[in-house]
């Protein structure tokens, strides 16, 4: 047989070995992608602010059923170092917030989910922060779940102790998750690599193995 008509006959092996090697690693690649994006985690927020700069209030609130539908509001409260009861901070509601406490009047903005009722991400933002703002500040969800046959109200809620000082200190555990953070990425850039080898070596295989069984025999 010609080479020409081998390497034919060939041509649709290797392209459906090839086709079906290439699928796995893609798979699993949309399928972390999707993972990303359409999961909620519950991050803890910061607790140390430095003076003068910005600050976010972190508090994340996830659905333990995402395909139920909802609608929540978020207040804010605040417990100043020197203070013994909460008063009323912040609300956001219907996607409108309201700055309720005087003393952060023109210093804060909601920093959550956006464009949703649906809300998840809770988190506010404070500006220019004062060593004032050093208390305790309680972020309370009123969500509302919409079933089929009824409706189920949940409060959750998430109390933060701020610490105000005059220049970040980084802590350990800050330390050993940007660590974390760079290892897990270079992992993943390994397990890239090692994956392409071996769809290298198997498309190879195949591809030599196809010659073989297609390569005319001597009489």
């Amino acid at each position: 047989m010609p080479l020409r008509a081998a390497t034919s006959l060939l041509s649709p092996v290797r392209m459906s070995t090839v086709q079906e090697l290439l699928l796995l690693p893609l798979a699993l690649l949309a399928l972390q992608v999707c993972l990303c994006h359409g999961a909620c985690v519950e991050v803890d927020s910061d607790t140390e602010a430095v003076a003068h700069e910005g600050f976010k209030l972190g508090c994340i609130s996830c659905k333990m059923r995402g395909e139920v539908k909802a609608n929540a509001s978020v207040n804010w409260y605040f417990k100043a170092s020197d203070e013994d009861e909460f008063s009323h901070l912040y609300s956001y509601k219907n996607k409108v917030g309201e700055v309720i406490d005087t003393r952060f009047y023109g210093r804060l903005d909601w920093n959550g989910s956006k464009n949703t009722e649906d809300l998840q991400d809770g988190s506010i933002y404070i500006l220019n922060v004062t060593y004032n703002d050093t208390g305790t500040y309680k972020c309370i969800f009123n969500r509302i779940l919409m079933y089929t046959d009824y409706e189920f109200q949940t409060s959750p809620n998430k109390t933060i102790v701020i610490n105000v000082v005059p220049k970040m200190t980084r802590g350990m555990a800050s330390i050993l998750s940007e660590v974390m953070m760079y290892v897990s990425v270079i992992g993943l850039q390994f397990w890239l690599v090692v994956e392409m080898i071996y769809c290298y070596r198997k498309i190879s295989a195949a591809g030599e193995e196809a010659l073989r069984e297609s390569a005319p025999k001597k009489i």
